[in-house]
């Protein structure tokens, strides 16, 4: 697979918070968290807006253009799919490609 074909790939791709984990915003630390029965985490404001779009219904392609959007700001493509692998690795989303 090409590079191209690759990053065509992850901008098809769907994910969704997984579960035990459940997100949102919380005034008392003025940023988005990741809640789950052992604890929480705090995510920085960039992860937070990302994770916020992961509905289980847009693909990434959707997530980045209404990121550009909303932030008047272009080329978030390898930042957004960056952080999207280490949401994966660390189990924060799945793909939701159903």
């Amino acid at each position: 697979m090409s590079e191209d074909d690759s990053t065509n790939a992850a901008l098809a791709q769907v994910f969704a918070v997984a579960k035990p984990y459940r997100l949102q915003y919380e005034e008392a630390q003025t940023s988005w968290v990741l809640l789950y029965p052992e604890g929480m985490v705090k995510l920085n404001g960039p992860a937070g807006e990302i994770l916020s779009r992961c509905d289980g219904v847009k693909n990434m392609a959707s997530v980045i253009e209404e990121l550009e959007r909303a932030f008047e700001q272009q080329g978030l493509q390898n930042d957004v799919l960056g952080f999207i692998d280490i949401a994966l690795e660390k189990r924060w989303v799945v793909a939701n490609n159903t």
